[in-house]
C-alpha cells in the first residue's frame, strides 16, 4: 500500500494569512508554516522559471525532513519549443532542483491544449514525446498532463509506461471525468501516480476573487475520485494537488478529500 501526499499547488498566498499562515508571516516564511498543516506542495512558480540555486537550498531549509516538493517544469521546454532543442533548459532545471535532494518529489511536464497548428495530429504529439521521453535523464519522477481530451488513449498511455513516467489525472472543466477514464483504462502508468484538482478557473472567478473560503461544492466530484485513488493506493504512491480555483480554497478541498479517503477506509496520508 502507497501513500498518500496531499497538498496545495503553490503555496504563496496572501488570502491565506489568518488561515495557514499567522498573522505577520513575511511571505518567505510562508512554505515553513505551509508544511505544518500538509506533507507536500506542487511549485508553480517553476513553471515561468528555472528556479535560483539560493531559491531551492531556501526551500529545503524551510521544510521537515519529509516534506516533498513536486513541480513544474518550465513552459519553455512545454509551451514555446514544444519538446524540440530544449536539452540546455532540461537539464539546467533538473541541476537546481537536485539540491532539494531527498524532498523532491515528481517533474511535471504541464501541456496546454494544442491546436492543428501545433501538431496536427495526435500522432505528431506522440512522435514528438516518444523521442523526447527516450533522452530523459535518469534518476528523477516524470509525469505528463496533456489538456487535449481525446488524446488521452491506449497509446499515449502505453508510451508513458514504456517509459515509467506518470501520467496526470486531472479534474478540469474540458476533461473527461475520472469515472470514464478509469473504467477505460489502466491510468497507472509508473510506480506512483499523479493527480491534480484544477476545476473551472474562468467560472470561479465570477464567483470570488479572493481565495479563502469554499464557493464551490465539489463534493460530488470529489467523491469520483475516493476510490480510483484508492486503487492508485493499491499499486504506489499518490501525489494529489489542488488549486483553489477547485472550488475557492484548496487547503478545504485537501482536508475535505482527506476525510473522504479517511472515511473509505483507505491508507492514512504519509
Amino acid at each position: 500500500m502507497g501513500h498518500l501526499y496531499l497538498g496545495a499547488a503553490s503555496w504563496s498566498n496572501d488570502d491565506w494569512v489568518g488561515l495557514i499562515y499567522p498573522v505577520g508571516t513575511p511571505p518567505g516564511q510562508y512554505i515553513g508554516e505551509y508544511a505544518k498543516h500538509f506533507p507536500t506542495v506542487e511549485i508553480d512558480a517553476t513553471f515561468y522559471r528555472a528556479p535560483s540555486e539560493r531559491t531551492v537550498l531556501a526551500w529545503r531549509e524551510r521544510t521537515p525532513e519529509h516534506f516533498v516538493f513536486s513541480a513544474k517544469v518550465p513552459q519553455v521546454i512545454t509551451h514555446e519549443k514544444r519538446l524540440v532543442d530544449c536539452q540546455g533548459e532540461l537539464e539546467e532545471f533538473l541541476r537546481v532542483m537536485q539540491l532539494l535532494g531527498r524532498k523532491l518529489g515528481p517533474l511535471v511536464f504541464q501541456f496546454p491544449y494544442f491546436n492543428k497548428e501545433a501538431f496536427p495530429t495526435r500522432d505528431a504529439f506522440l512522435e514528438r514525446l516518444a523521442a523526447f521521453l527516450e533522452k530523459l535523464p535518469p534518476g528523477y519522477r516524470y509525469a505528463v498532463e496533456i489538456r487535449n481530451r481525446s488524446w488521452v488513449c491506449q497509446p499515449f498511455l502505453d508510451l508513458l509506461r514504456q517509459h515509467k513516467v506518470a501520467y496526470v489525472a486531472i479534474d478540469q472543466a474540458w476533461m473527461s471525468p475520472i469515472s470514464q477514464l478509469a473504467a477505460k483504462f489502466d491510468l497507472m502508468t509508473a510506480d506512483f501516480s499523479y493527480v491534480r484538482w484544477l476545476g473551472d478557473r474562468q467560472a470561479i472567478e465570477e464567483v470570488t476573487t479572493t481565495w479563502d473560503r469554499l464557493v464551490i461544492d465539489r463534493s460530488e466530484q470529489m467523491r469520483a475520485w475516493v476510490e480510483p485513488v484508492k486503487r492508485f493506493l493499491e499499486r504506489g504512491d499518490v501525489y494529489g494537488y489542488f488549486n483553489n480555483h477547485y472550488a475557492g480554497y484548496a487547503p478545504g478541498s485537501i482536508r475535505l478529500f482527506q476525510k473522504m479517503i479517511d472515511e473509505a477506509g483507505s491508507e492514512p496520508r504519509a
